[in-house]
């Protein structure tokens, strides 16, 4: 079952919040391969967001592989393996850790105490 929450004041775009919202349910595997996503346009009316934005938003994710469009069947989850998840989410991770070491050289954090910092966190420790 499809569950997306659409913020218009976020600054991250609506059909970028579909796709990253739809795309960490598959991930997460409460999307299940072979499982029927609503049609652009249904969608599109259930958010209250222009059909072209749900279009992008299923246009993107076709493009990385999450699903797949059968023309006059629907959309579906596709069939992913746990490699490719495993790199997505490796990738994902290093984007956000780039982010991380900028602003700790910014701001001339050493970087044992950034890694002390990560450690601490990862193992659930209050930073």
């Amino acid at each position: 079952m499809l569950k997306l929450v659409i913020s218009q004041t976020s600054n991250q775009p609506i059909y970028e919040q579909i796709k990253n919202q739809i795309k960490k349910q598959i991930i997460e595997g409460s999307l299940k391969a072979g499982e029927t996503l609503p049609s652009i346009r249904v969608l599109a009316k259930e958010l209250n967001v222009s059909v072209i934005t749900t279009k992008r938003a299923y246009e993107e994710l076709e493009k990385e592989g999450f699903i797949v469009t059968v023309p006059a069947r629907g959309t579906f989850v596709a069939e992913i393996d746990k490699e490719k998840i495993s790199n997505l989410g490796a990738k994902e991770i290093e984007e956000d850790l780039q982010k991380v070491v900028r602003k700790a050289k910014l701001l001339r954090i050493e970087l044992k105490k950034l890694i002390d910092m990560i450690e601490k966190l990862y193992k659930g420790d209050e930073a």
